[in-house]
């Protein structure tokens, strides 16, 4: 028999959602069972988001990774209109002929 089965990390306090599969162990003579991570469940919505449980880049619960300054200069730049644009050129030359 399959189930959902939530429990809570007392470490993190995150809740996580697992598929609980019961068998009979023949050798202890008592019933087991089996849980498989499914994921984890969102906290304002109850939603499961499925995740490894090891915060790897593929998990949604990954922080960013730094923009390169490049990538900060590159978006910076995309919402300046033309003017703004020759103005922040003209900046630059001033400041490269000090």
């Amino acid at each position: 028999m399959a189930s959902i089965v939530k429990h809570t990390d007392k470490r993190s306090g995150i809740t996580y959602a697992y598929e609980s599969i019961s068998y009979w162990d023949k050798e202890t003579k008592m019933p087991r069972c089996k849980r498989k991570l499914i994921g984890r469940v969102d906290p304002q919505t109850g939603e499961i988001r499925p995740t490894d449980g090891r915060c790897r880049k593929n998990s949604p619960y990954q922080k960013p990774e730094e923009e390169s300054p490049q990538e900060k200069i590159l978006a910076r730049l995309k919402g300046m209109k033309v003017s703004e644009l020759k103005k922040e050129i003209v900046r630059l030359e001033c400041r490269t002929a000090n």
